[in-house]
């Protein structure tokens, strides 16, 4: 699986990954994702299983969250200093402890707890690999990289879902999390055999302490911050889908777990969709663009979803389309905000990847909470945080607007 990787950022022509490693990097753009899609349609069964309600179950998606975002302010300025690689595969060793503590799960405490585990060694695999981007390309090629990563890391929560169901028709959901295990385990063999793409020429060896104070540095970048409350405030949303649809779905509306992964299915091919456009719109409109525009289209689509989880119209149609269009964005956002953000700083890559990476798990954390906590039995919760998220995440290009301009 080695690769050209050594070509510094902002070389004009960038460099072009293999297949070993475009199928690596999209599968650790995915772990967020894989580790949490494929359990969806066992939540309602974990619920019976372990004894606890609807909420409370909620709160294991909340918890990976928490532990996602914190944990990637930890990986990213320790790759600034030491590499890749080798926080990357400490991390997955983590996350291969912590699945393997959620199959041995049996009550929903020990379940949140081992989640939060899981999602610590889980953060690695993202912040590192969008470091590894931008220590491969410059800002659009980046975008453009990312938009390819996404589209092919797409399929996992596509057919995760769908998956999940197969798993629980014929096991249980603890076969899930050992599932889990074994893609944790391929993962880090593809990680061995894969080339480090931050030399020691190019790590930045102060101390640690050092390192950390990137962070200071990079909460007075009001670009840097801008951005991360776009990716922030849009994953409100998107993890309030996540958590609150299986129940909204199976629950409320009667769907099968089967039927509740095709629907889930059709959100991804929706981004797998706007990543592509955003590819082929990249050049002639640029990012920054791209993103002002889908921003906007998010507060048409989240206004919708809660019109339609207030009114009922339509039933679960209804609602469907409105998450579908809101879901569907994010084809458009994560890749340009991620790679704004990237580009608006000139130092400490790994940390402000992981301030962005922490905006955005830690909204996520904030959306899967809010609609676990107002759950009742109706779809107006997730339609109410939906709404708010789409507003914010255009209050937060409005800053970015102000600050671009110098206000």
């Amino acid at each position: 699986m080695t690769d050209r990787l050594a070509t510094p950022v902002g070389t004009a022509l960038a460099p072009q990954p293999g297949f070993g490693l475009t199928l690596l990097l999209s599968t650790l753009l995915g772990f967020a994702s894989i580790s949490t899609d494929l359990y969806l349609p066992a939540l309602p069964s974990m619920s019976e299983s372990l004894g606890a309600s609807q909420g409370t179950l909620e709160w294991t998606v909340s918890g990976y969250l928490l532990g996602f975002s914190l944990g990637q302010l930890f990986w990213g300025p320790l790759s600034d200093r030491y590499g890749r690689k080798t926080p990357l595969l400490l991390g997955l060793v983590v996350f291969i402890v912590g699945a393997a503590g959620c199959a041995l799960s049996t009550d929903a405490w020990q379940m949140i707890g081992w989640r939060i585990v899981q999602a610590l060694g889980a953060s690695s695999a993202v912040v590192l690999a969008r470091a590894m981007v931008r220590d491969l390309f410059p800002r659009d090629a980046a975008a453009r990289m990312l938009s390819t990563l996404m589209m092919i890391m797409g399929v996992a929560p596509m057919l995760g879902p769908s998956i999940g169901a197969q798993i629980v028709s014929f096991s249980s959901w603890h076969a899930i999390f050992w599932t889990l295990v074994a893609i944790g385990l391929v993962t880090t063999l593809g990680v061995l055999r894969t080339a480090e793409t931050l030399p020691p020429a190019r790590r930045e060896h102060g101390s640690l302490r050092h390192k950390f104070a990137h962070y200071l540095h990079h909460l007075r970048n009001r670009r840097l911050l801008a951005y991360a409350g776009i990716n922030g405030s849009f994953a409100i949303g998107i993890f309030a889908y996540v958590a609150g649809s299986p129940f909204v779905f199976i629950s409320f509306y009667g769907f099968s777990a089967e039927a509740y992964g095709l629907v889930f299915a059709s959100g991804i091919v929706g981004i797998t969709a706007t990543n592509a456009i955003n590819r082929r719109l990249l050049g002639r409109f640029g990012s920054d663009r791209l993103l002002f525009w889908a921003t906007a289209g998010s507060v048409v689509a989240g206004v919708l979803v809660l019109i339609f989880a207030v009114a009922g119209w339509g039933g679960a149609l209804g609602i469907g389309i409105a998450l579908f269009l809101y879901v569907a964005l994010n084809g458009l956002i994560g890749a340009n905000a991620i790679a704004g953000g990237l580009a608006a700083v000139t130092s400490g890559a790994g940390a402000a990847s992981a301030l962005l990476g922490c905006a955005q798990y830690g909204g996520g954390m904030l959306g899967s909470a809010l609609v676990g906590a107002f759950a009742d039995g109706t779809p107006l919760p997730l339609g109410i945080v939906v709404c708010l998220a789409a507003l914010g995440t255009a209050g937060s290009a409005y800053a970015l607007r102000r600050a671009s301009s110098g206000i």
